[in-house]
């Protein structure tokens, strides 16, 4: 049986933070990363059902959306090699590795007709958390950093992320076009069924 109460409390801690610390970006990513590190040292948790790789691309499903729409939370899967688009958020993010390993290669903000400019590099580990906001570095390339194996992030985002217009650069000449993700899930999964949990035996 999957350990969903690890879900339901990084939720409530995280519906508490953001309340708290209102707008405070630093705040949310200072005290959200110990939450999400907390929530990604076990992986016992994650529906299966949103931990399925395809051969298609990435996938992306919705594991929880806050009522007020101030935060979203989303399991990434990566199948070997498998790699994003140059893209931005326009808002907080925070992304933990749950499996594998994740590369992200950083680029500024395009000059037209010019090539996108790398600003560096870094791989996150399992267990590690990387943070994106426009204050601080939003555009890069997230890819699968292994060839021969599944990766998984847990993404936090400061939006309802699916429904969020962002943007897609083309790298050799910096080119923009506006794209919202969506997700590959039509439903959500039941974290919050706790029958089994409050049934008292006869």
């Amino acid at each position: 049986m999957k350990n969903y109460h690890r879900f339901r409390e990084f939720v409530g801690a995280l519906s508490s933070l953001v309340e708290r610390a209102g707008s405070t970006e630093a705040q949310i990513l200072q005290e959200g990363e110990i939450l999400l590190a907390k929530l990604i040292a076990h992986d016992d948790w994650l529906p299966d059902e949103c931990a399925l790789e395809s051969s298609a691309g990435y996938r992306q499903y919705l594991l929880h959306c806050d009522a007020r729409e101030r935060y979203s939370v989303v399991s990434f899967v990566w199948g070997p090699g498998q790699t994003t688009p140059i893209h931005d958020h326009t808002v907080w993010g925070m992304i933990g590795v749950l499996r594998g390993a994740e590369r992200c290669d950083e680029y500024a903000w395009p000059r037209e007709g010019k090539a996108m400019v790398p600003t560096g590099s870094h791989r996150i580990n399992a267990g590690k958390v990387d943070k994106v906001s426009p204050n601080i570095g939003d555009i890069h390339v997230v890819s699968n950093a292994f060839a021969d194996r599944t990766s998984i992030s847990i993404h936090v985002y400061g939006a309802n992320i699916g429904a969020v217009r962002r943007h897609l650069f083309d790298a050799a000449t910096g080119a923009v076009r506006p794209f919202v993700s969506g997700y590959h899930n039509t439903s959500m999964p039941n974290f919050w069924d706790r029958s089994a949990e409050t049934v008292t035996p006869r």
